[in-house]
């Protein structure tokens, strides 16, 4: 991979990594649901008018926008809202990988690979460090909030597989129309239009910029230069790079918000990021293995 596709890769994961950082300085202002609405509005207006929509069938494109919309980011930013801090969150929502492994398999009948239980076990090590560790940062509440985003996330992951060929940025966006509406109604039921209002009205620029970071910058951006990616190197090259999101997410944490990190957190991380750095790694270290020959030497 050429240096600057490289920096472009990581310039993606540091606005995803970051992102969770974006999320809490907007949580200050503005009730969660809210938030969720207005970041999928913003992702798909003014997109949609010069995106032509993917050539996928509408009911696949609402399953998505609805487990994405409501499911994933509907769940965080409820999760993110004093349940549990940004650092943590952008670590345990990635156990998507498990999930959507989990239910990829339960689709297609196979059983686990041994290196996928190793994967699995360390990661589950990970997650039960930090439940070991509940505080007034991060409750059992969030934890199982940011889970239950993971799961609508790898749901998610499922129904965009059968979206073979066709431009993601476009379905990403015209998908999110079908975020919205669920997204709204949740918020008028849960946070009342009083609320609502008042979040508005206090909003500043700061928020509306977290608003938009999460809709031009994570969204728009950060898909479209992935795909971009994924068109010119193989996925194995590029997809282990998002093992960095929660690297990015923790230090940003750290950085602007005064996260702490003990050696409880660093070492839940540490297991937790194993596991996903098993899961995708093994299988090429054991295809390099078997494929590399035998170098013996000759005896006098």
């Amino acid at each position: 991979m050429p240096l600057r596709h490289l920096l472009l890769a990581l310039a993606v994961v540091a606005v995803w990594g970051s992102n969770f950082v974006v999320i809490k300085l907007g949580l200050a202002q503005l009730p969660p649901l809210l938030f969720a609405t207005l970041r999928f509005v913003f992702a798909v207006l003014p997109a949609v008018l010069f995106l032509r929509r993917p050539a996928v069938p509408w009911r696949e494109l609402a399953a998505y926008g609805v487990l994405i919309g409501a499911g994933q980011f509907g769940l965080l930013y409820l999760a993110m809202h004093g349940h549990i801090s940004p650092g943590l969150a952008s670590l345990v929502v990635q156990t998507q990988v498990f999930f959507t492994i989990g239910l990829s398999m339960r689709i297609s009948h196979e059983r686990l690979q041994s290196f996928q239980w190793a994967a699995l076990v360390l990661a589950v090590a990970g997650i039960a460090v930090i439940a070991a560790h509940t505080d007034a940062d991060t409750s059992v509440l969030g934890l199982v909030l940011v889970l239950l985003a993971a799961l609508s996330w790898a749901a998610g992951n499922l129904v965009a597989r059968r979206a073979v060929g066709v431009n993601m940025l476009a379905y990403v966006v015209w998908a999110s129309l079908f975020s919205v509406p669920p997204l709204l109604l949740l918020s008028l039921v849960f946070e009342g239009p009083a609320s609502m209002l008042h979040g508005l009205q206090q909003a500043s620029m700061a928020t509306w910029a977290a608003v938009l970071w999460q809709s031009v910058g994570n969204t728009l951006f950060g898909y479209a230069a992935w795909a971009w990616l994924l068109a010119r190197h193989p996925a194995a090259t590029v997809s282990p790079m998002a093992l960095l999101v929660p690297v990015f997410g923790m230090a940003a944490s750290a950085f602007w918000l005064g996260e702490s990190l003990p050696g409880w957190k660093l070492g839940a991380a540490a297991l937790v990021l194993a596991g996903l750095a098993t899961n995708v790694f093994w299988p090429r270290w054991r295809s390099l293995w078997r494929t590399t020959p035998a170098v013996t030497k000759d005896l006098p």
